[in-house]
């Protein structure tokens, strides 16, 4: 049994806290930004930023409440030998639910400009992205409760 764990945990098949968390190149999060047929949310964050945990909470139960409406990803923007564990770890801990990501990329300057010209690196950052009706939001530092169901009723309408 203690062997097929770990195979299953080399192979990315389990992770033992709950999250299935894939790294990503940026290149499929814009094929993602661009052909989304959902509302999506976007929030760019690392388990070591206090207002990215703070904020993400907020992004779960507004979405939550309008969840057949709209989709969050949160995307980890952690350093390489945090994942998948060590961010599989502080989002168990914290009880996120949302579907996370990694970001397997390391030059901001490549990276921050093909998710939104405007984004100077600072986390947290959201996208909200509504392509059926032409909307696209890029906000850069930490969004509060009130502010961000605005910008999720933006995005939907």
């Amino acid at each position: 049994m203690k062997r097929l764990f770990i195979i299953l945990l080399l192979l990315g098949g389990f992770n033992a806290f709950g999250q299935n968390i894939r790294a990503v190149k940026v290149s499929e999060l814009q094929k993602l930004i661009r052909e989304t047929q959902k509302p999506l949310i976007i929030n760019f964050w690392a388990t070591w930023c206090g207002p990215c945990i703070e904020e993400i909470p907020y992004f779960e139960k507004l979405v939550a409440r309008h969840k057949d409406s709209i989709q969050l990803i949160l995307v980890s923007l952690d350093f390489r030998e945090e994942f998948p564990q060590g961010i599989a770890k502080a989002a168990a801990k914290r009880k996120f639910q949302s579907a996370i990501k990694w970001l397997n990329e390391s030059n901001a300057d490549y990276f921050c400009p093909r998710i939104d010209s405007s984004w100077g690196g600072a986390l947290p950052a959201s996208l909200f992205i509504n392509n059926s009706k032409k909307y696209r939001l890029f906000r850069e530092g930490q969004i509060n409760e009130a502010e961000m169901e605005k910008l999720i009723r933006k995005t939907l309408n």
